[in-house]
């Protein structure tokens, strides 16, 4: 008999880089950061818009997001290839109403498989519902980044709170310079720099975090507020640029040209880790309660930087116990308040750093890729134990007869 290798095949289902978007950037952090573990290889089914999207080296197979076929096709691959599969859950990254297309796959499936949810809403459509309810009751386990999701995912969704499991968002380790070295190679020794990144859309509340530096500038004449990112890809698509030259005009009709730069690019890592890093402050004035989870601000967490935040669900678990500043929602007055206490009271903005750092150095892929790899090994090793169990009882039969 042929011994089976040691080595389990994990695959994840996700958008991917070169795919600019922060689901892809995700992914390819938790793959790398679990590509050390040995006995566990990892492997990659990319999700695309269409059949001619560049491919990295590291995708295995193709899912193409408007074929439903694709999805039967996937997940047959899976099975063939596959000892888990780990479905990176968005619903805008899946075809059909609502992404209800993941449905096809996830009943094809034979291998056990993981959904890691980065959208839980609060009040869903009775479509939303449905297909996380349902993906998620047929699933082995259930992923969080937050914890505040989980009695979510249990009362709204359905989902045995038994298979829910709470992992941090990871945050790259990346070590740079001093915040005063930072700043001298960007040339930016004289400033305060607050600073806003992602893919650019109307839902981050960008226009309420210029009119708070507008409240400011005039005090604080060297007050900066970087804007750093790429119009999101889908919002580019249908409005162009209009949300970004809203932004760039209301800058300068409230005078503050020199106070706002916008830096339009995708960051790398190393980049995004840069800026943040010589950032006094980092602002995230988004506009919805809902946002489950935000890789922005556990970036900014990552590098022990004040956050200033409207209170989505995400921002109160994280900020919480004078881990950072909560302005209200678009209220560029309570966001003004906010930065305010951060440039005239140093000590405080002290203790909220020491805080945030002891929180995202816990958050490093280093240690969360070890949480996913302990979830994955026992799951992988209750399904061989049952298999084994099933074998050795047809055995018997076998025998009786």
């Amino acid at each position: 008999m042929i011994n089976k290798p040691c080595t389990k095949s994990v695959g994840f289902l996700s958008t991917y880089p070169p795919s600019e978007c922060g689901l892809a950037t995700f992914t390819e952090d938790l793959v790398r950061s679990l590509n050390v573990h040995p006995v566990m290889h990892t492997k990659v089914i990319a999700v695309l818009e269409h059949q001619d999207e560049l491919l990295s080296d590291a995708t295995d197979f193709s899912l193409f997001k408007h074929e439903r076929s694709s999805y039967i096709q996937a997940a047959q691959w899976a099975n063939a290839s596959l000892d888990l599969l780990v479905i990176e859950h968005e619903y805008g990254i899946f075809g059909g109403e609502c992404g209800e297309y993941i449905l096809d796959l996830v009943k094809t499936l034979t291998i056990p498989f993981v959904i890691t949810t980065h959208t839980v809403l609060l009040s869903p459509s009775l479509k939303q519902q449905l297909i996380l309810s349902q993906a998620g009751n047929l699933s082995t386990n259930v992923i969080t980044m937050a914890e505040s999701s989980i009695s979510i995912l249990a009362s709204t969704y359905g989902i045995d709170i038994k298979k829910i499991v709470f992992i941090p968002h990871g945050v790259p380790g990346i070590t740079t310079q001093t915040r005063n070295q930072l700043k001298a190679i960007y040339s930016l020794q004289q400033k305060t720099v607050i600073s806003s990144f992602g893919l650019i859309s109307p839902a981050k509340g960008l226009e309420y975090g210029i009119k708070a530096i507008s409240k400011l500038a005039s005090d604080h004449p060297n007050l900066l507020y970087l804007i750093l990112g790429k119009t999101h890809p889908s919002v580019k698509e249908i409005n162009g640029e209009s949300y970004r030259q809203q932004l760039i005009n209301l800058s300068q009709r409230l005078g503050i040209k020199k106070n706002v730069h916008f830096i339009d690019k995708y960051l790398t890592k190393e980049e995004i880790m840069a800026y943040l890093g010589l950032s006094d402050a980092y602002l995230t004035p988004y506009l919805s309660k809902e946002q489950a989870v935000s890789g922005t601000l556990a970036y900014a967490m990552g590098c022990g930087r004040v956050i200033i935040s409207t209170p989505y669900r995400y921002a109160q678990e994280m900020l919480g116990n004078g881990r950072g500043l909560l302005a209200k929602f678009k209220d560029a007055a309570s966001i003004a308040a906010c930065i305010q206490t951060v440039l005239e009271h140093p000590m405080q903005k002290k203790r909220m750093e020491n805080k945030t750092l002891a929180i995202g150095k816990t958050m490093l892929w280093s240690n969360v890729a070890q949480k996913y790899a302990d979830l994955f090994g026992n799951i992988l090793k209750t399904t061989q134990r049952e298999s084994s169990e099933v074998a050795a009882i047809n055995q018997s039969e076998m025998q009786v007869e």
